[in-house]
């Protein structure tokens, strides 16, 4: 697999961070295109994929068709709409949230379509009171898609906690997956709390003390037309336009969030 590598200097950490295009194998990619094409798909979810790149994204990540996934805070289940055909046949995929409301949406599309969902596996995150867990030390890839900011607005701690369970998750060499909305590095980090963006640096210090390592960044998901300076947050942008009647045409314009994209890993 050939491998682009840049280093990109993150500002208030002064650490080198690798970025890394990573190209997957053509079979690979291959079958991840097919999932991302799947009819099962919901046609409004499809919609989004030319501001959300799920094919760069989940290449990027590394993420075989052979993997043990684990999928943390699914929400509806955009990701996991491209995941679960994707591992169906030789892999397996794992959601992770907050039972029971986290996981209504993921259960809803098992309930619906058991041909192409049946196999998902569901755990609570949290755990406890007998509720069943992701199994220490078992997936090759834990992945979260723009939910950082969620587990921030719990307090440092909050969040903390749940880059140490997804280490845990994972077998040693494993990926962990993070893309979520970027606040500038020179914003103050009170934005954090409210704003629903989040600096890199503050990203990539919740997964270093949880004991992972950085592997690189991409920018497939970054837009440089957002400010991140919004008195509503992230929301005001699309898909949320929450607040945004009067400057509609505005904020559509500017599309969805910029994004980091970053890989980390558990070292052997």
């Amino acid at each position: 697999m050939r491998q682009t590598i840049a280093v990109l200097a993150v500002a208030t950490t002064a650490v080198a961070v690798a970025s890394v295009a990573t190209g997957a194998p053509q079979s690979q990619r291959g079958a991840l295109r097919a999932a991302v094409d799947a009819p099962t798909r919901t046609p409004a979810n499809k919609a989004r994929d030319n501001a959300r790149h799920p094919l760069e994204t989940l290449s990027f990540f590394g993420v075989q068709p052979t993997h043990t996934v684990v999928e943390l805070y699914p929400g509806g289940g955009w990701y996991t709409e491209i995941l679960a055909p994707y591992l169906k046949d030789k892999g397996q995929l794992w959601v992770a949230a907050p039972a029971p409301n986290g996981l209504k949406g993921v259960q809803s599309l098992i309930a619906k379509d058991a041909a192409t969902y049946g196999k998902v596996k569901v755990a609570a995150l949290p755990a406890g009171n007998g509720m069943t867990g992701v199994p220490d030390g078992s997936a090759d890839v834990v992945l979260t898609f723009r939910n950082v900011h969620n587990w921030r607005f719990g307090g440092a701690d909050a969040a903390q906690q749940v880059f140490n369970a997804a280490f845990r998750m994972l077998k040693p060499g494993g990926t962990l997956g993070v893309v979520e909305h970027r606040l500038p590095e020179s914003r103050d980090a009170a934005a954090e709390e409210k704003s629903g963006y989040m600096k890199t640096s503050s990203v990539i210090g919740f997964a270093r003390s949880a004991g992972f390592e950085v592997v690189g960044q991409s920018e497939v998901n970054a837009n440089p037309k957002d400010t991140a300076d919004y008195p509503g947050g992230v929301w005001t942008l699309p898909p949320s336009l929450r607040g945004a009647d009067q400057d509609r045409a505005k904020y559509q314009a500017i599309g969805e969030s910029d994004r980091m994209t970053i890989r980390f890993r558990k070292p052997a």
